[in-house]
């Protein structure tokens, strides 16, 4: 399926939808950037079932402070909803695939028990 670009419009959209969402934070300028780039989007390739999504980080200055994210690269997942995943810097290969892995075998149950959702108090 490969990757597809998300802005601050369709982000909330995207990662609250069912299933498992990888979202790079990117910047064409920055040299570990598009390293990890090329094992984002390969990974998207090997793995059609999942939805590989990308933040250009400079054209998202507000989406970024909004969620948190200083740098790029930077990596969040979200499974069914669920942040599951934030960590800035790159990752190779076998560590993009571990957290796939990972990911897909969480018991969301057991982390939405862990992990309730904040209530908002008006």
């Amino acid at each position: 399926m490969g990757t597809t670009s998300l802005s601050g419009k369709d982000f909330a959209a995207a990662t609250q939808a069912a299933g498992i969402v990888l979202v790079d934070f990117r910047d064409a300028g920055s040299g570990s950037s598009r390293a990890f780039a090329q094992v984002f989007d390969a990974a998207a390739q090997r793995h059609p079932d999942l939805r590989f999504t990308t933040v250009d980080l400079p054209a998202e200055p507000a989406l970024a402070a909004a969620v948190g994210v200083k740098r790029a690269p930077s990596l969040m997942v979200f499974r069914d909803g669920v942040p599951v995943f934030a960590e800035p810097g790159w990752l190779p290969e076998d560590s993009v695939e571990l957290l796939i892995a990972t990911i897909r075998g969480l018991d969301m149950v057991a982390v939405r028990e862990t992990f309730p959702a904040p209530v908002h108090r008006r």
